[in-house]
């Protein structure tokens, strides 16, 4: 076999939660590109269509579903569904998420939990309904998620690192539990990733310097920038194809060093 064919997705069919926009959108279009079938979710009709449309701009015939990720008996019908229609599900990144950025003291205990039920037990519900179908067929890849702030801990985030940090150990525990079935679970772990939501972060003050908070990042990724969605694409097909078949329960970080690098002296 070629070395190239190993990454080749042709066949297989990938189901990416939350890929409407994004980085979701951005490795669900990779994975096309390598011959997947490509399908997802979001949270309403509205954010399916505007996937479905940007999709299409790409020559990309996608297929979308409405569920809520966090619903255990909406993600069975939706994965029963997508059987029926696309194929068993070969490939399941674990993609939507949210983040509320609140101080700990000031976060409710509601709050808290949402971002833990969004980031932490959606990908559980989800996995947890394509795995069987991969235990039949012997072969399955699960890609979750996960963050920096699954090593490192910053204000203000304290459910969404508590939650990637968990999300970390169900990406291991997956690998452990069913790894004899030939599945591979394994994580990525996003640096800092320019995007429409961290545009404001990146956008020149009014006396024409560098937001503050983009200088902080600058200096603190060995890379001198910010990561783009294609940053992500590569890993993201490596973790999906046969190129990866021993490589299980690890979260690869594509962060331009910063997990790497105590910075620059005073």
């Amino acid at each position: 076999m070629n070395i190239l064919d190993k990454f080749s997705l042709k066949g297989k069919v990938a189901l990416v939660t939350g890929a409407s926009y994004g980085i979701g959108f951005a490795i669900a279009s990779a994975y096309a590109q390598a011959g997947a079938t490509v399908v997802f979710n979001d949270v309403n009709q509205e954010l399916v269509d505007k996937g479905l449309a940007s999709y299409r701009e790409l020559g990309i015939e996608a297929r979308g579903y409405v569920c809520d990720v966090t619903d255990e008996s909406a993600v069975m019908a939706m994965v029963e569904r997508i059987g029926n229609e696309a194929g068993p599900i070969d490939i399941l990144v674990n993609n939507a998420g949210i983040i509320r950025r609140v101080p700990m003291t000031e976060m409710s205990a509601g709050e808290f939990r949402k971002v833990i039920d969004v980031d932490l037990t959606a990908p559980f519900i989800v996995a947890k309904a394509v795995i069987p179908g991969m235990i039949e067929r012997g072969h399955g890849k699960i890609i979750n998620i996960c963050s920096m702030m699954s090593e490192l801990g910053r204000e203000t985030v304290s459910a969404y690192a508590a939650a990637k940090g968990g999300l970390k150990m169900l990406t291991r525990n997956i690998c452990s539990e069913y790894g004899g079935y030939n599945i591979q679970c394994n994580g990525i772990g996003p640096g800092y990733i320019a995007t429409p939501q961290t545009a404001p972060l990146r956008e020149p003050q009014p006396d024409g310097s560098r937001h503050p908070f983009d200088q902080f990042i600058v200096a603190k990724t060995p890379a001198a920038r910010w990561g783009t969605v294609e940053d992500l694409t590569g890993p993201a097909v490596f973790l999906a194809s046969e190129a990866s078949d021993f490589v299980n329960g690890q979260i690869l970080y594509v962060d331009g060093g910063i997990l790497a690098y105590i910075g620059k002296q005073p």
